[in-house]
């Protein structure tokens, strides 16, 4: 019994010496891209191009988000090419916006529409 209590005891003391981990912040920080609104008045997939790779897909009343580490984000967005008539991408190629992230962030994005085309409009996070 007695050692049982001592083993118990510097098992638990190994615990102690492991530093916390911070739930709160951690190394990275989170994007989200809705298209939750009709602001977009097309059927089409939008694509979301991260650092010019194609990252989600979305259609109307949809969500992504991403883990990304801290720093400057390029975002792009561009209609994919699809089933549905008229969905066939621009010859140009969108421009970018890009976007400082920082660790712990949590930053919301919608899918807005102007003339010149499609950007990333900020929008709040109502949880």
């Amino acid at each position: 019994m007695r050692w049982s209590a001592l083993s118990l005891f510097g098992f638990l003391s190994l615990f102690a010496a492991v530093p916390p981990v911070n739930a709160a912040g951690g190394d990275y920080g989170v994007l989200i891209i809705s298209r939750e609104r009709l602001e977009v008045a097309t059927s089409c997939e939008i694509g979301v191009y991260i650092q010019d790779q194609l990252s989600a897909r979305l259609f109307q009343e949809q969500s992504t988000s991403f883990n990304l580490p801290p720093g400057n984000v390029s975002l792009r967005l561009k209609l994919l090419p699809g089933q549905a008539p008229g969905c066939n991408p621009g010859m140009l190629a969108p421009g970018s916006q890009n976007i400082t992230l920082k660790a712990g962030d949590v930053l919301k994005f919608r899918i807005a529409m102007t003339q010149e085309g499609m950007y990333l409009k900020p929008a709040a996070l109502e949880y």
